[in-house]
């Protein structure tokens, strides 16, 4: 953090309740980690574990990792990653229609 110049001071952060597992613990607790750098608007939130810590914890390293793109011009790896998944989901489908396309009616399904 301090080589790309940010300061605690600079970060606005809340705890807001998460959503989808944990059952009854993430319903009732603010565990999820919400962060807004002020200076260049960026915000992060991470309610994936259960912990406000980890939580907190991830929402600055994705933080720190989306200004790092941003200054420098990089893409981040899990954006990369998750741009590669899209890709291999689609060439699938494609795959799986032009299957069913080419393959003959079943005449015994009525």
């Amino acid at each position: 953090m301090e080589a790309l110049g940010i300061r605690r001071d600079d970060l606005e952060e809340k705890f807001v309740k998460s959503s989808g597992r944990g059952g009854q613990k993430v319903n009732k607790t603010s565990s999820a980690a919400f962060i807004r750098h002020r200076p260049t608007g960026l915000t992060a939130k991470v309610g994936k574990h259960r912990s406000q810590h980890l939580n907190r914890f991830l929402a600055l390293r994705q933080l720190v990792e989306n200004i790092e793109a941003q200054l420098t011009g990089k893409v981040p790896a899990r954006d990369l990653k998750a741009e590669k998944i899209r890709k291999q989901k689609a060439r699938r489908k494609r795959k799986s229609r032009k299957k069913q396309e080419e393959s003959p009616p079943n005449p015994d399904v009525s």
